[in-house]
């Protein structure tokens, strides 16, 4: 299962969400989504456990839990939808 982690501490690593996420089963991977411009944390990320269960045992008890700082928010993760694209307006 995949998981959102919402509202990370731009200082959050990847490795400081494995930590976090492996005391309810097995990690995956761990991903925080980095700003290609600026080089710094957009300030979320996910993690992939393989057992559904031990997913949703994290997701209730990491959720409103506080991480460096911040509140966190966990849940499923949703698939990505297709952005629509603007043509852009010439002037």
């Amino acid at each position: 299962m995949n998981i959102f982690v919402g509202n990370l501490s731009r200082e959050t690593t990847e490795q400081q969400l494995t930590a976090l996420f492996s005391p309810f089963g097995i990690v995956q991977n761990a991903k925080v989504v980095i700003d290609s411009y600026t080089g710094r944390s957009k300030g979320f990320g996910f993690i992939e456990m393989p057992d559904d269960a031990h997913a949703e045992r994290a997701i209730r008890n990491l959720n409103g839990t506080s991480v460096d700082t911040q509140t966190i928010v966990v849940n499923a993760a949703r698939p990505r939808t297709e952005r629509e694209r603007f043509p852009r307006t010439r002037y």
